[in-house]
């Protein structure tokens, strides 16, 4: 049985961060199974799951001390289950875009969870607009939706809290 570890890391980007770590998850005899990783301004950031058995993650656990301290980055663990999903979820990516403004993430991320939905993962960046150079918001995420809810109704509600917000948003059901 596989046993897992959630790992994030953080610090000054560089060349090399990814070949190290992945170096130190292969020789504790660990795999990588999902991986997140980014720069951020002038920081590198890294969320990762390595899986592998009791030991080895007890052993890449040992190393992510010193790791860190040779790499000159933030290094923080956790043991995790698989997180097999639920079956009665749906998922579904939503986009947005709109002009960049204080409180979009948190706005959008309470009318879902005010409806019992879960967010998966998101991705949000900012830009200057073409021809204006206004700056813009782009928002991207996986929601994952009770079957139990009506998707036409909340596709409606959704739409229509968009626009009184002034964001162009589209809510549509992932592809595999």
């Amino acid at each position: 049985m596989n046993n897992y570890l959630v790992i994030t890391a953080l610090g000054e980007d560089r060349p090399g961060i990814v070949g190290q770590l992945s170096e130190a998850v292969l020789d504790s005899g660990c795999n990588i199974i999902d991986s997140r990783m980014t720069v951020l301004g002038g920081e590198f950031a890294v969320i990762l799951m390595a899986g592998g058995k009791w030991n080895q993650l007890a052993k890449l656990e040992d190393t992510l001390p010193a790791l860190g301290k040779r790499l000159d980055l933030t290094i923080i663990n956790k043991r995790t289950t698989d997180g097999s999903p639920a079956t009665d979820l749906m998922p579904y990516t939503v986009e947005v875009i709109t002009l960049d403004q204080p409180g979009i993430v948190y706005r959008l991320s309470s009318f879902f969870a005010s409806r019992g939905i879960n967010i998966q993962e998101l991705n949000t960046t900012r830009y200057a607009a073409a021809h204006t150079g206004a700056p813009m918001f782009a928002l991207s995420l996986t929601a994952n939706i009770p079957a139990s809810v009506h998707v036409a109704t909340l596709r409606d509600e959704f739409l229509d809290f968009c626009e009184a917000q002034n964001m162009d948003a589209t809510l549509e059901p992932s592809k595999p």
